[in-house]
């Protein structure tokens, strides 16, 4: 009796099978780590310290966290070579560039101009990618990013009449910058990206240590607390999630699901602060959220059919 073969990612009865939801876990991680991310407004709130020792600390904590994890894994260890020292230090420039700008940039302009200036990033990451790594959007990506644009003119909707040029600039550059990280993140998927993360961590920690100085942050236990919280959890395992999703998402798809952080942000702040949001701001989270989401289903299942690994 002759065997048929099936393609590849499909289970014995024709269907996707246990394959398709596989290839939907590196995208689970991207968005467990949006969802992570998008606690940082809050939390940031509550700490009664200067911008860049906030910064600085939970970055130093989260390039700890990641040192260990790293250490602990199951995993093989992948070597650093000489060779790849520019490409960790243009990630990690990159990367501390965009922490580091964006909350300059909030100090500077409306929150809600550095938040929509920033995750511009979307559009950024496709051009990149295209021309850096050859990652040709799909139309559905394409749709997806018109939509995703069109919610955040929902979301912040009114906010750019209120802003400054100079904090404006600094926002779109910490999307530009946050994109070329995603890119770089993507080109060493082969190798292992949670070094380069571990590296822009470092290099975010050590760009904030003269504001230490003239703002000394108050030690209390309130304080501490969440600055442990954002750096293990909110930048450090999201970290170390994002690292393992970009290894196998396409940038363009990997930065639709992290937009997602924009419109969980003002969620947290209501569920803990009371600040409802308006009902442009639910619309255009639900449009997002919504394009997000047929987006890397269309994407997913367009793999399967394909064979795809």
């Amino acid at each position: 009796m002759e065997t048929r073969r099936l393609p590849v990612g499909t289970a014995p009865d024709g269907s996707p099978g246990l394959a398709s939801a596989r290839r939907m876990i590196p995208v689970g991680s991207v968005f467990l780590c949006a969802l992570l991310w998008s606690t940082s407004g809050l939390f940031i709130r509550l700490v009664d310290w200067h911008p860049m020792p906030i910064v600085g600390s939970r970055s130093l904590i989260a390039a700890a966290f990641l040192i260990a994890l790293r250490r602990f894994s199951p995993a093989p260890a992948v070597r650093i070579r000489l060779g790849d020292a520019p490409l960790l230090f243009a990630c990690g420039l990159c990367y501390s560039a965009a922490m580091i700008l964006f909350v300059i940039a909030n100090t500077m302009t409306n929150s809600a101009n550095a938040i929509l200036l920033q995750y511009a990033a979307p559009v950024w990451a496709s051009i990149m990618g295209l021309f850096f790594l050859g990652e040709r959007p799909g139309r559905e990506q394409w749709a997806a990013l018109f939509l995703v644009c069109v919610g955040m003119f929902f979301v912040f909707s009114g906010g750019l009449v209120s802003g400054s040029i100079t904090g404006d600039a600094l926002a779109l550059l910490s999307g530009i910058a946050f994109a070329g990280t995603t890119v770089v993140l993507r080109s060493r998927r082969d190798k292992s990206p949670a070094d380069i993360m571990i590296f822009s961590h470092l290099t975010c920690a050590v760009f904030s240590v003269p504001f230490f100085f003239p703002h000394p942050p108050a030690m209390t236990a309130h304080n501490l607390l969440c600055i442990a919280y954002m750096g293990v959890f909110q930048i450090g395992l999201a970290s170390a999630l994002f690292a393992h999703g970009i290894r196998r998402v396409p940038v363009t798809q990997a930065m639709l699901v992290s937009s997602i952080e924009p419109v969980l942000n003002p969620l947290w702040v209501m569920l803990a602060l009371g600040e409802r949001p308006t009902p442009a701001v639910v619309l255009g989270g639900a449009i997002i959220i919504a394009a997000v989401a047929v987006s890397t289903v269309l994407a997913s299942l367009k793999t399967g059919n394909r064979g795809g690994s």
